[in-house]
């Protein structure tokens, strides 16, 4: 089951390529300026996911997706990274894969000469660890 972080990521990792989501049924998209700031998502990914979630936008879906995020936040979805791209997709639990990842219809994806989509890193803990490291192999 794909828990609401993971579709979550999923939809941040989208977004930092100009992926859409389509809500209230296709009238309206939502595409974020800014998906990271700092060690966590920016306020403006974070409004976007409270409308993608609220029960008055309607069916909403990632551009090039025929799944709806509800689907996707139901037990039968899972998260996997694409065999092509390594971005998130979703597949079901039983049944077949979806049809095409949502990496598609991207001209020059996937490009391992720019930086990959990402998730928030807290900067700080990440710093203390190697610090920690450094310190005991001393």
């Amino acid at each position: 089951m794909a828990s609401e972080n993971e579709v979550k990521q999923y939809l941040a990792y989208w977004f930092q390529l100009g992926k859409k989501v389509l809500i209230r049924n296709g009238q309206e998209t939502l595409l974020p300026k800014k998906v990271i700031q700092g060690a966590s998502y920016s306020d403006e990914f974070e409004r976007c996911w409270q409308q993608i979630i609220s029960p008055d936008s309607g069916e909403c879906y990632l551009e090039g997706t025929d799944e709806t995020i509800a689907e996707l936040l139901a037990p039968a979805w899972d998260m996997i990274d694409c065999a092509r791209c390594s971005m998130p997709i979703p597949v079901r639990n039983a049944g077949m894969p979806p049809e095409a990842c949502p990496c598609f219809d991207l001209s020059g994806w996937p490009n391992t000469e720019a930086p990959s989509p990402r998730s928030p890193i807290d900067t700080q803990a990440h710093l203390t660890q190697i610090r920690d490291r450094l310190l005991k192999n001393k």
